[in-house]
């Protein structure tokens, strides 16, 4: 059974750099946040990882960086929830506790630009433009390390982060609201019955007693910890699902509208446009091409 962790990791201060390999049926699918920088490399599993504004989607290959306090979660698709199911999530993930070390560490001249970096990182970055295989390995390495080669691996792990990769920015808001533990619970019983209920009409009213407020109460919630508004954050779910089922399936471009959530085939190819940048058709067409390629 997986181990069920608060929303709020407890803070420790007295590890610098802490590895954990993740080897479930699916990730931990509770909203949650801490107080440590996070590296994470997804080597197998596909889901979607919401942080703050930012809803997309994640699969082997990717390297994610987020910063202190962001409340986060990789939610992984349903049929890795199935029982009879042998897919597999498994991932690398790193923590950094930059007060382990003091103050007066980070104060030393040859530490100013790591220093400046770290206190810049807000919400969640995407690793680009490093070769990921050395990258993978230097962070496995760090599963038999103790004591100062453990400290010294991670500060090359941040060393690279610094000075080859190139972070692209996920969150459109400078600023990922922290949460309290009774809205970060809250929050997180709304994401997960709006991933649960996509497919379907979902009133205002109805998402707004799984939160337990009233519309107008559930509307200034959602607004200030997403910055989008429920309609807005409801049909990016479920273009999202869309994507995926115009990629895998040969349902026709209205099945797949319907079968996302949308009552409507022309509000489903416009909002489709605006948010992906062309026609549901196109997209299939060239998702595939590229699929044929690899």
């Amino acid at each position: 059974m997986k181990k069920v962790i608060p929303f709020k990791i407890p803070k420790s201060s007295k590890e610098f750099v802490r590895f954990q390999e993740d080897r479930l049926p699916y990730f931990y699918d509770k909203l949650h946040q801490h107080p440590q920088i996070q590296l994470s490399c997804i080597l197998r599993g596909e889901g979607k990882l919401l942080v703050g504004d930012y809803l997309g989607r994640f699969k082997p290959g990717n390297i994610f960086l987020l910063g202190r306090d962001v409340p986060h979660v990789f939610r992984s698709d349903k049929v890795y929830y199935d029982a009879d199911t042998q897919l597999e999530c498994h991932a690398l993930t790193v923590f950094f506790e930059i007060e382990a070390l003091g103050q007066s560490f980070w104060e030393a001249d040859e530490l100013q630009e790591a220093r400046a970096f770290l206190g810049k990182l807000k919400g969640c970055y995407q690793v680009q433009g490093i070769n990921q295989a050395v990258f993978v390995r230097q962070i496995e390495q760090l599963r038999g390390k103790t004591g100062l080669n453990k400290m010294l691996a991670g500060l090359q792990l941040l060393h690279v982060l610094l000075q080859e990769a190139r972070l692209e920015r996920l969150n459109l808001d400078d600023q990922v609201q922290d949460l309290s533990e009774r809205e970060g619970r809250r929050m997180d019983q709304v994401l997960h019955f709006l991933m649960e209920h996509s497919y379907r009409a979902i009133p205002l009213e109805e998402a707004a007693a799984v939160a337990n407020l009233s519309r107008e109460a559930f509307c200034r919630f959602f607004k200030e910890r997403t910055r989008k508004t429920f309609t807005a954050f409801l049909n990016e779910i479920r273009i999202g699902n869309a994507c995926q089922l115009l990629l895998q399936e040969d349902a026709t471009v209205a099945s797949v509208a319907y079968g996302a959530g949308f009552s409507n085939l022309s509000h489903f190819n416009r909002v489709f446009k605006n948010q992906i940048g062309c026609s549901p058709k196109v997209y299939r067409q060239s998702g595939r091409a590229e699929l044929q390629l690899r």
